[in-house]
């Protein structure tokens, strides 16, 4: 029933590490998902340096969604859009030929606090890669279905998963669910997709006689029902979808065509990418010893 578990990887991103878990070398996509890190938790003392933010940055060929636990986080874009996300919201933005952003933490700055959450990447399919680019925020439970029972707290962060169907607009089928259980509470998850995982954002989990620990994602083999058990109160990200296909991925640009990514990484060398429109006076240079994989993922 599980095919692979992946352990997140620690990463210091610039005053904050982070936990990468996709892409990973043997298993690069679960279903459109590409990219799959968590942030934090990190706890920040009031008027930590600004050199922790993210800085403006371009993406094509991807949707990317931010999800907090804790904390809360500036979004502003190439295409006018500026909104702090809080814990339970929606940031989906979709790169499409290109956008630009960053993600700031000036309410966290002014009070300290803690940072803590989960930011994926999701590869559009051939047909939409080059669509313009957008942004949409999400909150509330008409957004975001919310169900509450047997131990259990469960929102639908994005796609469709049991009998419910988020507002998220999605270019592909795909789930993204945030589970909360209580020690000894029960759930599972249905063989919907082709292809699942579960990542263990805090606690632990047994599933199919294995336990899966805090910073773990299990992938599951597909057509078989899993049945999970909290042994201790835990938070569980459910995600995965229908695959669409292998993808090149160098620094922030996901695309099927390497020749694309070579495009996009001139445009923002040479300055051709508009950047975000409230946060225009500075960006992240282009990485010129990023060594990209060998194969697409």
């Amino acid at each position: 029933m599980i095919d692979l578990v992946i352990d997140a990887r620690r990463r210091d991103i610039g005053g904050f590490e982070v936990g990468r878990v996709l892409p990973f070398a043997k298993r690069r996509m679960v279903g459109p998902f590409v990219f799959l890190d968590h942030m934090g938790p990190a706890s920040f003392d009031p008027n930590f340096p600004q050199s922790v933010d993210v800085r403006p940055h371009p993406h094509i060929g991807l949707s990317t969604l931010s999800y907090l636990f804790e904390g809360a986080m500036t979004h502003r874009d190439s295409v006018g859009s500026e909104i702090e996300i809080v814990p339970g919201e929606v940031n989906w933005m979709t790169a499409g030929s290109g956008i630009t952003h960053s993600e700031r933490f000036e309410t966290l700055r002014s009070q300290g606090g803690v940072m803590n959450g989960m930011q994926a990447w999701i590869a559009l399919p051939k047909e939409y890669e080059e669509m313009d680019p957008g942004f949409s925020h999400h909150a509330g439970s008409t957004d975001l279905p919310y169900y509450e029972g047997a131990g259990i707290k469960a929102r639908l962060i994005a796609g469709e998963a049991f009998g419910a169907k988020a507002s998220v607009p999605v270019h592909s089928p795909l789930f993204y669910v945030h589970w909360e259980l209580a020690a000894g509470a029960k759930a599972a998850l249905p063989a919907e997709y082709s292809e699942r995982a579960a990542y263990v954002s805090s606690g632990r989990m047994e599933v199919a006689g294995r336990v899966i620990e805090t910073a773990q994602m299990a992938v599951f083999a597909p057509g078989e029902t899993v049945v999970f058990e909290a042994l201790e109160p835990s938070v569980v990200m459910l995600l995965g979808g229908e695959p669409i296909g292998p993808r090149f991925i160098e620094w922030n640009f996901v695309s099927s065509s390497k020749d694309r990514i070579e495009q996009a990484k001139a445009d923002w060398r040479a300055g051709r990418m508009k950047l975000p429109d409230l946060d225009d006076g500075e960006f992240i240079p282009l990485p010129e010893d990023y060594t990209p994989p060998a194969s697409p993922l």
